[in-house]
């Protein structure tokens, strides 16, 4: 098998997101389907003799103690016995607390990276068992399909989405999830939906009003974004997209963005790019 030198690790959109329950732990029972997209950080491994774990180089922004592809590398290598460790480095192009599943992502593709470089053989649904443990996000990644989702977002349909170009803008904020969802006006007794009903275009983000009184950065983005089609916010924010005919389109309407305001254009994907490492059982 031809392994990467470097390891793609995709961004996700929630093209919608209810919160529909929660649990008596506390967690928040969801709705959303996952879009993968063509664009992500990428990962590069230096598998080691040493059976030390660390980083290749700092990661701006990202403290060693809260480094999801560590936790993801000393868990795989503690659970199956792994003697070897790895230096792990990452260029990060999704923002941190932007929606995009950036974190979750390279998690994932940690998992998966390991599991082949390693040799340890796990199939998908042990990688998706110990990606559950690091995160409600990382399953999705592991599963490597655009998805239904439900639970606190690990039971997951795979769905085959259109094409589609996204323009995807970041204010210049970073949003804290934790603090979205222990809103106090956030009351998770919305009905559930079928896919049929997605497909039909009902569904919205339960978190965006939150998130926009909030944080009013995500508000400008959204006004701004909306003179161009259905402007989203995506998973808890701060992050917003529309869909978009081209990635020229795409482009030409980012370089009118408010100053301060980045972004990128992408294409949707059914599947992750490391689908074909991971095997189904």
């Amino acid at each position: 098998m031809n392994l990467p030198d470097r390891w793609p690790a995709p961004a996700k959109l929630n093209l919608f997101l209810h919160v529909v329950g929660r649990r008596s732990d506390g967690y928040h029972l969801l709705q959303t389907v996952f879009q993968l997209l063509d664009f992500g950080d990428e990962l590069r491994f230096g598998v080691t003799s040493d059976g030390v774990v660390g980083r290749a180089a700092p990661v701006p922004g990202v403290p060693e103690e809260t480094d999801l592809t560590l936790r993801a590398a000393r868990l795989l290598k503690e659970r199956c016995g792994v003697r070897r460790g790895v230096r792990i480095g990452i260029e990060k192009r999704l923002p941190a607390g932007g929606g995009l599943g950036g974190g979750s992502s390279d998690c994932a593709t940690t998992l998966i990276a390991l599991n082949a470089l390693w040799g340890v053989g796990l199939r998908r649904a042990e990688l998706l068992r110990l990606g559950l443990e690091l995160g409600a996000d990382v399953p999705v990644f592991i599963g490597g399909r655009s998805a239904w989702a439900e639970g606190v977002g690990e039971i997951l349909t795979p769905l085959e989405l259109e094409d589609a170009w996204y323009l995807v803008v970041a204010p210049p904020v970073q949003v804290s999830t934790a603090s979205v969802f222990a809103a106090s006006e956030l009351t998770p007794h919305r009905p559930t939906i079928t896919i049929r009903a997605f497909r039909t275009g009902q569904g919205r983000n339960d978190l965006e009003p939150i998130v926009r009184r909030r944080y009013p950065e995500v508000d400008v983005a959204l006004r701004w974004l909306a003179a161009h089609g259905e402007a989203r916010m995506t998973g808890s924010g701060g992050c917003v997209y529309v869909r978009v005919a081209s990635a020229a389109a795409g482009r030409r309407i980012l370089e009118e963005a408010p100053p301060g305001y980045g972004g990128f254009v992408a294409r949707g994907v059914n599947r992750h790019p490391l689908y074909s490492l991971t095997r189904d059982s």
